[in-house]
């Protein structure tokens, strides 16, 4: 990458004043001099606009009616002139580095290049953990080969994503049906349009908080049906848009991510009249969670067996007891310390047999 290609990092902002100052002075603090800083009011309600216009000209500033995610990224990306765009959640913030880390890496031949954030409570305090989850290793390559086989890859949320502007402009703009989950149709539909580079290490911050959109401080049946919402809707675009483009899509594609089928059993366990799915079935689904860790999973055979006997023990227990197994999965931060040094322990005691053979 060329030292004098423009970034741009687009803050989108609703209602996030308590976070917002953090997110722009972190845009603005970078080591990489040739950055753009846009900020895009969604028609905040709280003292938003007073944080924003107190930057002056130091940003671009824009600001709309209420128009959801969707309607920010279009304004963002219209208004931004960067080669390379990072799209930054007002409740993130972005190490100081990050953006130099980004070009130091980039090649023409990404669609974008994704990187780890420490996970941070409302105060800024860390979780102890960081996205993806146990240090897993962000996908890279031929991306789209695994989203169009299960519909989903190892990556981060959107404020952990540099995207390529040649790729977005094959997606841009988002469409209305697409504007609450703006982020899922960004992360689709980019790696079709070229290869994937990850940075392995932090970033950056993504904050958790009682107002997230997606993610959970406390578990429930009306989120998770939002998650598998969320799925369904993805896979209609993946089917979609891999047809225009000429390629083929498995039929089975909604049950081939384990992921997907964790959230249809959670969700079936803890509301069965709510369920969005209604000809699911608890055994059914079990049995297609398991198919999907050991067919299609990248995980060890260790992981494969702790979340296979996940899948049995929901799926059999009455919901007292699948319940604790439920908030363990979709709540990281719920999980009783005892089982997290256990889980820890069982980890360094694999590694260091791994490394005596």
């Amino acid at each position: 990458m060329i030292d004098s290609s423009l970034v741009s990092i687009v803050v989108n902002n609703y209602n996030y004043a308590q976070f917002l100052t953090q997110a722009i002075d972190s845009a603005l603090s970078q080591t990489y001099p040739h950055t753009e800083v846009i900020v895009v009011d969604d028609g905040s309600t709280d003292n938003s606009r007073d944080v924003i216009t107190s930057y002056g000209d130091r940003i671009i500033a824009i600001f709309q009616t209420n128009g959801k995610q969707g309607k920010a990224f279009n304004s963002g990306f219209a208004a931004s002139k960067g080669e390379i765009i990072i799209f930054l959640d007002a409740d993130d913030y972005l190490y100081s580095y990050a953006v130099e880390r980004i070009v130091s890496m980039w090649e023409p031949k990404f669609a974008k290049i994704h990187y780890h954030l420490d996970v941070v409570d409302a105060s800024g305090e860390s979780r102890g953990f960081s996205y993806p989850q146990g240090n897993q290793p962000l996908s890279t390559g031929e991306v789209w080969r695994s989203v169009l086989s299960v519909g989903t890859y190892r990556g981060t949320p959107t404020s952990g994503n540099a995207l390529s502007r040649k790729a977005m402009e094959n997606v841009f703009p988002i469409p209305d049906e697409f504007n609450t989950t703006s982020d899922d149709y960004l992360s689709v539909l980019i790696p079709l349009y070229g290869e994937v580079g990850a940075i392995d290490e932090t970033l950056g911050a993504y904050r958790i908080h009682t107002t997230n959109q997606w993610a959970l401080t406390t578990v429930s049946a009306e989120r998770i049906r939002r998650f598998i919402r969320h799925d369904l809707q993805r896979c209609a675009l993946l089917q979609q848009k891999a047809t225009e483009l000429g390629y083929e899509v498995p039929d089975d594609l909604n049950i081939r991510f384990f992921g997907r089928v964790w959230s249809r059993l959670a969700s079936l366990k803890l509301e069965p009249q709510e369920h969005l799915v209604k000809s699911d079935r608890s055994i059914v689904l079990m049995y297609w969670g398991i198919r999907a860790l050991w067919k299609y999973s990248t995980y060890n055979w260790q992981k494969r067996i702790i979340f296979s006997l996940w899948f049995i023990w929901v799926a059999l227990m009455p919901l007292p007891l699948a319940k604790p197994a439920i908030n363990w999965l979709f709540a990281p931060h719920f999980r009783p310390k005892l089982i997290a040094q256990a889980l820890s322990t069982i980890r360094l005691l694999i590694n260091q047999r791994a490394i005596v053979k």
